[in-house]
């Protein structure tokens, strides 16, 4: 059974979505991250077959919607994220996840993508199932990537040293696994939450869920603001 793994922050105002700021307050911008993923948990939760797992920086109970967001993941197991900086971060996690399930694959996504689907994600866990697949690599708009696989996950040690948070991440992160020797597939490209328009473009596309009820309530104030 593969582990589908949410890597994610404590929605913390001032600790998250900071590129939303401005036009969105600080305090605006956690809650966003909150419905963000509130979201993501939910369409993991309503995926068949994996075992959910959370692997979190600071703690629910400090940032926006921490009951809801607790109870959102009540029997899930939650890591402490490790190690400095993202890519660190990341390798740490899926060696964590490895310890915790040996021998499980896993795919692994983060809290900027709240228009994911249970059937995207499905979608993923089936890809990596593929014989002469060992790993699965979703590339975001800006050039970064939404989401992992991994048939053997403490292979993700590929990622340290791959700069993140550019517009080349998701190419060299593909270079980096190849180097690695591992074959590697394509999911659908989607676009992440980083700044104001992408919330917007997000929340028209998915404008049932709890994010796109946040960043409507954030909207009258941004507005006021100046801010389309």
């Amino acid at each position: 059974m593969t582990v589908l793994l949410v890597v994610a922050k404590a929605p913390v105002p001032g600790a998250v979505k900071t590129r939303l700021c401005p036009p969105a307050t600080p305090t605006q911008a956690a809650r966003i991250a909150a419905a963000a993923l509130r979201d993501t948990v939910a369409a993991v939760a309503a995926t068949e077959g994996v075992v959910p797992v959370l692997a979190l920086a600071g703690r629910l109970a400090d940032g926006e919607d921490g009951p809801g967001l607790a109870a959102a993941v009540t029997g899930w197991p939650v890591l402490a994220q490790r190690g400095d900086g993202l890519a660190d971060r990341l390798a740490y996690a899926h060696a964590d996840v490895a310890d915790a399930y040996p021998g499980r694959p896993v795919v692994q996504i983060g809290m900027d993508t709240p228009q994911v689907t249970p059937a995207r994600l499905a979608d993923a866990v089936h890809r990596l199932s593929v014989p002469g697949v060992d790993a699965v690599l979703g590339p975001a708009a800006d050039g970064g990537w939404w989401g992992l696989g991994l048939r053997d996950p403490q292979r993700a040690a590929a990622l340290r040293g791959v700069p993140m948070s550019t517009a080349a991440t998701c190419r060299l992160t593909w270079a980096a696994l190849v180097d690695a020797g591992l074959r590697v597939d394509a999911l659908p490209t989607l676009r992440d939450v980083d700044d104001w328009a992408d919330a917007l473009a997000v929340a028209r596309s998915t404008p049932g869920g709890r994010f796109a009820r946040a960043v409507a309530a954030a909207r009258p104030a941004v507005l006021a603001g100046g801010a389309r």
